[in-house]
């Protein structure tokens, strides 16, 4: 088991990704560097293998399998996450590492957005969108994580051997956020100097597209970690529409004695009965998200026992 383990995954970052290793060996001469390389075409991994990086391959495209194969195959007692262009700091990485190490920190996030990133980066809607994430999540989740899309963070063991990786892209950041958020982990901020990426490289974000991803992601682990909210916003909405529709109907009858939009009314009827169903849906889900929890907590324990096998193992 490494001491401290740096992961760095890696897409044809061939002209920074050897300034990114040595300057991690650097600050963390005790610390094993891994690159991942995702079906890089440019010689990303030779270039990391010649300054010292233990190199491995993982060939489903896209960040969020490049994280489930490092979390899978890698054991340490820290881990440092950090994208292999160059914008993230290796300065800050002793003080990261520390809160795990010594103050049991579950998940440190590299806070940009608390320091340059707004006029380091030179892409508005990026700006736009990592605010309206932060911002999002801070409210749906009652946290107040500083900076959910950064790819610079530390974490303990037991957050990588219990985080189900299930994202496939970048999303993977809002995910393990919300995971953790969810799970009551510890998360504390180190708030960085973030840099734009150096003229020639170019980001593998696509604006858009990803950002489509990153809001469904949101939208999905709302539903799944906050069931009885979600659905409960769902049938307060069904509920809204069915009176809405249905007090015409009631006034003319009131008047008239008579219901002449009979087919409307049959509608109301079936839109009421679907709130109700949404919001006993939402009842059962919370349960069951409340027995996962108590599964999660037992397999915690599970997880620590473990660790410490290996680290007993490991001293004799």
């Amino acid at each position: 088991m490494d001491k401290i383990a740096v992961l760095i995954p890696c897409y044809n970052e061939s002209k920074t990704i050897a300034k990114v290793v040595d300057d991690f060996k650097r600050e963390l001469p005790e610390a094993v560097i891994y690159v991942y390389d995702n079906n890089s075409s440019d010689g990303t991994d030779k270039i990391a293998e010649e300054h010292g990086a233990v190199v491995r391959y993982e060939y489903n495209q896209g960040k969020g399998n490049v994280i489930r194969r490092m979390f899978r195959e890698i054991d340490a007692e820290a881990y440092i996450m950090v994208d292999g262009d160059d914008t993230y700091p290796a300065e800050y990485a002793r003080e990261m590492v520390d809160k795990v190490l010594k103050r049991n920190v579950d998940m440190v996030v590299g806070d940009r957005l608390s320091s340059t990133y707004y006029q380091e980066n030179k892409r508005p809607f990026h700006n736009f969108g990592n605010s309206f994430v932060q911002k999002s999540i801070n409210r749906l989740f009652k946290t107040n994580i500083k900076d959910i899309m950064t790819g610079y963070r530390a974490f303990s063991y037991l957050f990588v051997k219990s985080f189900p990786v299930l994202s496939k892209g970048f999303e993977i950041e809002t995910e393990m956020t919300i995971h953790a958020v969810d799970k009551n982990m510890l998360i504390e901020n180190v708030i960085i100097e973030y840099r734009d990426r150096p003229e020639g490289s170019e980001s593998k974000l696509n604006t858009y597209s990803d950002g489509f991803k990153v809001i469904m992601t949101i939208k999905r682990l709302y539903r799944n970690y906050k069931p009885f909210q979600y659905f409960g916003i769902v049938s307060a909405i069904l509920m809204l529409i069915a009176v809405g529709f249905f007090i015409p109907i009631l006034v003319d009858y009131i008047d008239t004695g008579l219901v002449d939009k009979f087919p409307t009314l049959i509608v109301c009827c079936f839109v009421a009965l679907s709130s109700i169903v949404a919001f006993f849906n939402g009842m059962q889900l919370a349960t069951m998200v409340q027995k996962n929890k108590h599964d999660f907590e037992m397999r915690l324990i599970e997880i620590h026992d473990g660790f410490v096998i290996k680290k007993q193992q490991e001293n004799k």
